[in-house]
């Protein structure tokens, strides 16, 4: 590993290379391939008629429009975000903005209101800069956020954001991140610096434990800031859920209602828990009140799949070592010299921005591992929708299907390349058809 490390931090670390050039390169290249993405899907939905033959009859021509209408306007959108953020990062580098930050930053860690002990070092540095970038990133990305919420899901009526809710929101998401990921930065700092060329190691194990961290403070502590959470009222919606999850030992601890509704009328449904621990389901409202009870529990039987089918423990398995390898690829950039002079950096090399210009660097691998992870997330979502399915719930299941994909407005139809590369579900018809093809070779009975 150590051979490896060196050979390409060699490799790369040459005074000839442009950074800057290399890094707008990708970023230009990313942009392009997302935008031809986006064109293949707009072309793609456009051209959509009529309702499917699959499920002519459950949805009508009026919703066939309004869906097509609101996925061809969000697709346009997310073209123009697209060309904002390009159009971000182009200046940020042509003007010079990072080493700009880092000097501020840098007079920040050493000005009054830092205390002594914490003067002037590095992680210090670090966080101010993190937090300037954040604080920039908040009031580019308002005029996008505000008109994607009140105007286009205004539009179509999912919208119920309040201006005063929306920037509150906004604000109390400032705040966790400087709370949580504040401390945290400052632990991935301080592990790089402390353990040298060897940090991957700690540095993945150190993530570990910050997920496990995560998923056991976000429904104690950060869900409650935005959503109110309360359990399920007794009833026969709750029986059946109660019964689905004894029949299949699901470890149940709760079932909690969240109030979606109070910023969407898009729908869900999820649980949250420990892989290995008890869970808590968590269902929004909307759901609620725009499905039958047995559709509800369906939707929830799919979920069970995944736990039933380790798919959560698998996923955390195979983040982990992508992390790792994120890591040990970064370990051959940290020192990288070059990079850091071509991007106006001579006296300092600040491993935080070392990390962030490594991630414009990763874009074409990270294209790549996009598409074997939606990969592995389709047969996934295929095997859960076939656990529910063989518990006897294939025609709820497809009925809630179907009454999700009619309340969200989702598009009726994909472009392959485009669902590749974007959707980590497959698409309606396409569950559709794999949950007739399960009933066909296996048809159950629900138990009683």
């Amino acid at each position: 590993m150590d051979s490896f490390i060196k050979s390409a931090s060699s490799f790369f670390d040459r005074p000839g290379l442009n950074w800057k050039a290399i890094i707008l390169g990708f970023t230009a290249a990313s942009f392009c391939f997302d935008s031809y993405l986006k064109y293949r899907q707009i072309k793609k939905v456009a051209s959509v008629k009529e309702v499917p033959l699959q499920i002519k009859g459950k949805i009508d021509n009026d919703t066939l429009l309004k869906s097509t209408s609101y996925s061809l306007t969000k697709s346009k959108f997310t073209l123009v975000t697209s060309f904002y953020s390009l159009v971000q990062n182009v200046l940020f580098f042509k003007f010079d903005i990072l080493p700009k930050l880092w000097s501020g930053a840098s007079w920040l860690a050493t000005s009054s209101i830092v205390p002594a002990v914490l003067s002037g070092s590095i992680i210090t540095k670090s966080l101010f800069f993190v937090g300037q970038m954040s604080l920039i990133s908040f009031f580019l990305n308002l005029p996008t956020d505000w008109y994607f919420n009140f105007v286009i899901e205004e539009k179509y009526g999912f919208n119920k954001l309040t201006y005063k809710l929306w920037f509150t929101d906004s604000l109390k998401e400032l705040a966790v991140m400087a709370a949580f990921g504040g401390p945290i930065l400052a632990g991935f700092l301080k592990i790089i610096d402390y353990f040298g060329d060897k940090f991957m190691y700690y540095l993945s194990v150190f993530l570990f434990f910050v997920q496990i961290f995560m998923i056991i403070v976000y429904p104690k502590f950060i869900q409650p800031l935005f959503n109110k959470v309360e359990p399920l009222e007794d009833g026969e919606l709750k029986l059946q859920i109660e019964k689905l999850a004894q029949k299949n030992k699901f470890p149940l601890d709760k079932v909690l209602v969240i109030d979606g509704s109070k910023r969407s009328s898009h729908s869900n449904a999820y649980f949250l828990g420990l892989p290995w621990g008890s869970k808590q389901i968590v269902i929004y409202d909307t759901l609620i009140a725009s499905s039958k009870i047995e559709e509800v529990v369906a939707v929830l039987g799919h979920e069970i799949g995944h736990w039933a089918l380790s798919h959560t423990t698998k996923m955390l398995a195979i983040n982990q070592i992508h992390i790792f390898g994120i890591f040990t690829m970064f370990a051959a950039f940290v020192n990288n010299k070059s990079l850091y002079q071509s991007l106006g950096f001579f006296k300092e090399q600040p491993i935080i921005v070392g990390f962030l210009l490594f991630g414009d660097i990763l874009k074409p691998v990270d294209t790549v591992l996009e598409f074997a992870m939606n990969l592995l997330s389709r047969k996934h979502e295929y095997e859960a929708d076939k656990f529910a399915a063989e518990l006897g719930y294939s025609e709820e299941l497809k009925a809630a299907l179907i009454e999700l994909h009619k309340g969200n407005l989702s598009s009726l139809d994909v472009d392959w390349l485009y669902s590749a590369y974007t959707y980590s579900h497959p698409h309606l018809i396409e569950r559709l058809n794999h949950i007739d093809q399960v009933e066909k070779e296996n048809p159950h009975k629900k138990l009683d």
